[in-house]
C-alpha cells in the first residue's frame, strides 16, 4: 500500500481532518475575492499578523486573492508582547511581500491605564506585586472534574519563583477586563488604516477559537471578512504547508502573547492541545461516538464526555460575543438588494 492510498483511506474515515489543501485554497480566494468585491466594495485587505500560523494562513490567503500590492500588514507590539511575534510576523510580510506598517500600542494602553488597571485588581490578592513581576492567568484542566473550570493567577517574583493563586470573580474580571484593552486598541488601529485606504478588516479565528468564543468582543472578534473561522487548527496547519507559511511559524506553539509570562493557549482557554481539542469538537459536531473519538484522540471515553461538556458550556457562556446588538423592533435591511 503506498503513501498516497494510506492518504486517500485516512481522508475517506469520518475522523480525519485532512483537507485537499489546493481546491480549499481556491475556495476560500474565491470567496474573499467576491466578497471584497461585491458585498464589502473594498479594493484591498488589512490585517493584524501577530506571528502566529493563523494570521500567517490569512496573510497568504489575501496575497493570492487581491495580489501582494493590494494587502497591508500591521505588526501592534505592546509592553508585554515577546519580541519573537514581531520577528516572526515580519517573516511571513517578506515571505509574501507585504507592505507592512508597526504600531506599538504601548504608550497609548499606559496612558488608557490598562496596565495600571490590571496591576490594581492583582494587587488585591497580592499586595506586594509590583515592578519585576510578571503574571498570567492559567485555567484548570478540562478532564479533571466536572466542576467549573476554575482559573488562577500565576505570578512571578523579581526572584524568579512563582506562586498560583485563587482568584475571586471580581479580581479576575478585572484583569480580563484590563487585558481586552489590548485587543480592541489593536483593532482600532485596523479599522483606521482599512478607512484611509478604503480596504477591508480581516479577522483570523480558525473554527476551534470562533466556536468556543476564544476572542474580544469589538477587539479582535471585529472583522468584515474571517476566510479561516471554518477550519479546524488542524486544517489550517495543512493550509500553513501549502501556502509557504515558513516553518519556524509552523512549529512555533500556539500562544495569546498577551500576558507578562509566557502563555500557550490551552493554559489560558482550553485546557487540551488543539490537535485533541479538534477531534473532540469534530466528534461532537459530527456526532460521532465518544469512543471513536477517544481513540483518535488518545483519550478516554470519560475524558471526550468532559471535554464535550467544557465545549457545550463554553459555547453557552460565549454566545452572546456572536450576537448583534440587540434592538427592541428588528429593522428591516433596506441594504439588502
Amino acid at each position: 500500500m503506498n503513501d498516497q492510498t494510506i492518504r486517500t483511506i485516512a481522508s475517506a474515515s469520518p475522523l480525519s481532518l485532512e483537507i485537499d489543501v489546493e481546491a480549499e485554497t481556491t475556495r476560500i480566494v474565491n470567496a474573499m475575492r467576491e466578497q471584497l468585491r461585491h458585498t464589502l466594495r473594498k479594493r484591498g485587505l488589512v490585517l493584524g499578523l501577530s506571528g502566529g500560523v493563523d494570521s500567517s494562513v490569512c496573510a497568504a490567503l489575501a496575497a493570492r486573492a487581491v495580489g501582494a500590492q493590494n494587502v497591508l500588514c500591521l505588526f501592534m507590539p505592546e509592553n508585554d508582547s515577546d519580541p519573537e511575534s514581531l520577528r516572526l510576523g515580519k517573516l511571513v510580510a517578506d515571505t509574501f511581500g507585504l507592505a507592512s506598517v508597526i504600531e506599538d500600542i504601548g504608550a497609548s494602553l499606559e496612558v488608557m491605564g490598562c496596565y495600571a488597571r490590571r496591576d490594581a485588581f492583582i494587587k488585591e490578592i497580592e499586595p506586594e506585586f509590583g515592578p519585576g513581576w510578571a503574571s498570567k492567568i492559567v485555567i484548570a484542566n478540562a478532564l479533571a472534574s466536572d466542576g467549573y473550570n476554575i482559573s488562577s493567577l500565576v505570578l512571578q517574583r523579581p526572584d524568579g519563583s512563582t506562586e498560583k493563586l485563587r482568584m475571586p470573580s471580581s479580581v479576575y474580571l478585572g484583569i480580563v477586563a484590563a487585558t481586552n484593552m489590548k485587543q480592541r486598541t489593536r483593532k482600532q488601529i485596523e479599522y483606521y488604516h482599512a478607512d484611509r485606504m478604503n480596504y477591508a478588516v480581516i479577522g483570523t479565528p480558525n473554527l476551534l477559537e470562533y466556536d468556543q468564543g476564544f476572542f474580544v468582543k469589538n477587539g479582535d472578534g471585529a472583522a468584515d471578512l474571517k476566510p479561516i473561522a471554518h477550519l479546524y487548527k488542524s486544517q489550517v496547519y495543512q493550509l500553513a504547508a501549502h501556502l509557504g507559511v515558513p516553518a519556524e511559524i509552523r512549529a512555533r506553539p500556539p500562544t495569546t502573547d498577551t500576558y507578562q509570562l509566557a502563555q500557550t493557549q490551552e493554559e489560558f482557554y482550553f485546557a487540551l492541545p488543539y490537535a485533541q481539542m479538534d477531534q473532540c469538537l469534530h466528534g461532537l459536531n459530527e456526532g460521532i461516538p465518544a469512543a471513536t473519538v477517544a481513540l483518535a484522540a488518545s483519550l478516554t471515553e470519560e475524558q471526550v464526555l468532559r471535554v464535550w461538556r467544557d465545549i457545550k458550556a463554553k459555547r453557552k457562556a460565549t454566545r452572546y460575543l456572536h450576537l448583534g446588538p440587540q434592538l427592541v423592533t428588528p429593522i428591516a435591511d433596506f441594504h439588502g438588494e
